[in-house]
């Protein structure tokens, strides 16, 4: 799922494109797709672009008359520039938003059909989306702490409660705990506050760096290959693979349809941790420690 830099590359890069614009058209080949019915989507036709903005992991697009058009691509959701009037062929196509400068398509990969479009009226019902985290590179210390300890989670759990922070998934928590030198099952009220605020560090600046590297990536451009998995990621997304601090293999957590990546050298004092399918199958077989595998 695109998160907080990827939301805001994805804004900057429209607000290059868009802002002033009047958005002429919106063209929807999968009904499920619109989630709202008042005020319908042709409401939102001939209207100016004011705003665009990141909700959380959402896209918001003001538009004069303070009607929001507001896009979540979940996890295989994704935008493309393309020429005025471009078509939406084949599967992934789902819609297609037409301006003088161009056309925004949203594209959504795979059977499940996750991404959402709401066309809502005002500010009031646009915070209604907003799951209410807080903003973690705006924040200062205080504020991270306070939210982190509000319940006694993982911290895995804890990053990624929406919440609780604002648009942080299931990749980059990875890296920030890696970075902090944190195991993903610590409990956030445990956690001694010199911990804590290498957990507020790392999170700026793991955030930060890759926000950065993908604003130099994409440069005038519109964002392409936007992915979870990314050949600079410390963890997320490389088990198996050696960790770049201590070369020990980076080893993972399944559960649904995600899973947690972590070095257990770096992050567990060399501790397997269980994984809730496979170490109950395997039981006593189960490696415990680093030097076991």
């Amino acid at each position: 799922m695109p998160e907080l830099p990827d939301i805001t590359v994805y804004v900057e890069a429209l607000e290059r494109r868009i802002a002033g614009k009047t958005l002429e058209r919106v063209r929807i080949k999968a009904p499920f797709l619109l989630r709202t019915f008042d005020p319908p989507i042709d409401a939102t036709f001939g209207k100016e672009v004011k705003e665009i903005r990141r909700v959380g992991k959402r896209i918001a697009i003001g538009l004069e008359g303070e009607l929001w058009v507001v896009l979540h691509l979940m996890i295989a959701g994704r935008l493309a520039w393309k020429p005025r009037g471009a078509g939406l062929a084949g599967k992934v196509g789902l819609a297609a938003f037409d301006f003088a400068s161009g056309t925004l398509v949203l594209t959504e990969a795979g059977s499940k059909r996750r991404a959402s479009l709401h066309v809502l009226r005002g500010e009031d019902e646009l915070r209604l989306l907003d799951p209410g985290g807080l903003e973690p590179l705006s924040a200062t210390f205080e504020q991270f702490e306070a939210v982190l300890r509000l319940q006694n989670h993982t911290l895995k759990r804890s990053l990624t409660d929406p919440r609780l922070f604002s648009g942080i998934g299931n990749a980059y928590s990875d890296e920030i705990l890696h970075r902090a030198r944190l195991s993903p099952l610590a409990l956030s009220q445990k956690l001694s506050r010199p911990d804590a605020l290498r957990l507020f560090a790392a999170t700026r600046e793991v955030l930060e760096e890759w926000l950065e590297r993908l604003r130099a990536e994409t440069g005038d451009g519109f964002p392409e290959k936007v992915t979870a998995f990314r050949p600079g990621m410390a963890v997320h997304g490389r088990f198996g693979e050696p960790c770049p601090i201590c070369a020990a293999p980076v080893q993972r957590i399944r559960y649904a349809d995600n899973e947690t990546n972590y070095c257990p050298r770096c992050q567990t004092e060399s501790r397997i941790l269980a994984d809730r399918s496979l170490s109950r199958l395997l039981k006593d077989d189960w490696p415990r420690h680093l030097d076991e595998l």
